[in-house]
């Protein structure tokens, strides 16, 4: 493979890295530009932004990288854990109200397995194919499977009970605290909603930890593409028989007049 396939993979891979970043803090397309903007960190507008999040951005300057990597590591040094003491907001971005509101919503850097921070080097690298994006921010779902793998995760998370008889476990063992992320995460479990490709992608990592907490021993240790080909797993077995049972009971109207029979 050439250098140009490595650089279309690593375009790719970005792409991904970028929706994802976005997508597990809650992040607008204004957050990163206006953070590069008011730290004097580099340079990446909104448009640029786009391009890398749609993959359509061939050559972005040293001065997109320098911003994210600066914007990376400020997050991953000043809310280690995800989160901002709200008084420093109040002092760092002063003036910016509507940034205070978002990094109160979701402050996560993007970092590596061993919880190294990724810098504008390493950001680089991840774009040209030199080096993986972290298994966390690197994974793909098809839109048209997102469906079916949010009910093969309702499904294997609940271990096949009704939602009522789990909710306070499942919840408690959610890691996520954002009152929107736990409401879509509850109504998912209960089959009212379904992860869409992009919000699926990103819950991962915490619907892993999830798992960890309700499984228990050698669960902890699933990776993300694991844990991704699991719910795949999981979704194709439940179309296999969910179409076996269709096939037994031919349509619905029979169906239903033999349930009347029976009763």
């Amino acid at each position: 493979m050439g250098y140009r396939a490595d650089i279309a993979s690593g375009r790719i891979a970005f792409s991904h890295l970028i929706r994802m970043w976005h997508a597990r803090n809650g992040w607008s397309h204004r957050v990163l530009p206006s953070l590069s903007e008011h730290f004097d960190l580099g340079r990446v507008h909104t448009s640029q932004l786009s391009m890398l999040r749609n993959g359509k951005l061939a050559s972005p300057g040293p001065e997109v990288f320098l911003a994210l990597g600066g914007i990376n590591r400020w997050l991953s040094e000043q809310a280690p854990a995800g989160q901002f003491d709200p008084s420093l907001l109040q002092v760092t971005l002063a003036g910016h109200p509507e940034l205070i509101d978002a990094l109160a919503t979701g402050a996560d850097a993007v970092l590596d397995p061993q919880g190294g921070v990724l810098g504008a080097g390493d950001l680089l690298e991840v774009f040209v194919g030199l080096r993986p994006a972290p298994p966390a921010f690197n994974l793909s779902v098809k839109e048209e499977e997102a469906a079916t793998l949010s009910a093969a995760l309702a499904d294997l998370l609940t271990a096949g009970r009704p939602w009522r008889q789990c909710r306070d476990e499942l919840l408690a063992a959610y890691p996520v605290g954002r009152r929107g992320r736990r409401e879509r995460f509850a109504a998912v479990m209960a089959g009212q909603q379904e992860y869409g490709a992009t919000d699926l992608e990103a819950e991962l990592p915490d619907l892993r930890r999830t798992l960890a907490q309700l499984g228990g021993k050698g669960t902890a240790e699933i990776g993300p593409e694991r844990f991704l080909e699991l719910l795949r797993n999981r979704a194709n077995s439940r179309a296999d028989t969910a179409y076996t049972q269709l096939q037994g009971l031919g349509d619905l109207a029979s169906a239903i007049r033999r349930e009347l029979a029976a009763g």
